[in-house]
C-alpha cells in the first residue's frame, strides 16, 4: 500500500467513524477517535454482515462503508450502555 493509499484509508475510516458516532449520538470526538471508530466499526460491521448473511457493498479503499458506519454506531451505542453517555445534547 502506498502512502497516498494509506492516507485515503485513514480519511475513509475517519468519515465512517464520524458518521457512525453521530448516528449513535456521540458528538465529543476528534479526528483520531473518528479513525479508530471507523476501523473498529469496519471490523464489527463486517462481522455483523457475515453473521446475518447480508452482502457487503460500497467499498472505498477496501473498507465496507455502509457496514463501517453501522458497526461504528453499534460500537458507540455499546460504549454508552457500558460507560454511560458522555454525549453533548
Amino acid at each position: 500500500m502506498t502512502f497516498v493509499g494509506f492516507l485515503i484509508l485513514l480519511i475513509v475510516a475517519a468519515l465512517c467513524g464520524s458518521i457512525g458516532a453521530g448516528l449513535a449520538g456521540y458528538t465529543n470526538k476528534g479526528c483520531f477517535t473518528s479513525i479508530i471508530l471507523g476501523l473498529i466499526g469496519a471490523l464489527i460491521g463486517t462481522w455483523l454482515s457475515r453473521t446475518l448473511h447480508i452482502p457487503d457493498f460500497l467499498y472505498l479503499q477496501r473498507i465496507p462503508v455502509f457496514w463501517s458506519i453501522a458497526g461504528s454506531a453499534v460500537f458507540v451505542a455499546v460504549l454508552h450502555l457500558i460507560g454511560g453517555s458522555r454525549a453533548k445534547k
